[in-house]
């Protein structure tokens, strides 16, 4: 399984998240796939492949809100972009986390 191979090479520190970018095709309601454009900024989709023990406050750590497998709603631009054998993956504080999608 791919999430446990990049956890086992990455282990992102305090409250950083490694995503796999998730591409969701945009379609209208006739069915009409639309292109990606470059200067959309709305947020992006991604998976979570591996989570950090979470950041600490006031001496204490508070745990993540986020676990492996969730896939999130996060900021375009807030994430750093990385690459682990030749696939890229986002590395993105939790605060750049908008939504957990059910």
């Amino acid at each position: 399984m791919a999430d446990k191979k990049v956890s086992a090479k990455i282990r992102p520190l305090g409250d950083r998240v490694v995503l796999e970018p998730v591409k969701d095709a945009e379609r209208t309601k006739s069915g009409i796939y639309l292109p990606a454009t470059a200067d959309r900024e709305k947020p992006e989709q991604g998976k979570v492949v591996a989570v950090g023990p979470g950041k600490i406050e006031d001496g204490k750590r508070v745990p993540m809100g986020v676990k492996v497998g969730d896939v999130v709603l996060f900021t375009k631009y807030g994430p750093n972009e990385i690459k682990v054998d030749g696939k890229e993956y986002l590395v993105a504080r939790e605060e750049d986390i908008l939504a957990i999608l059910g």
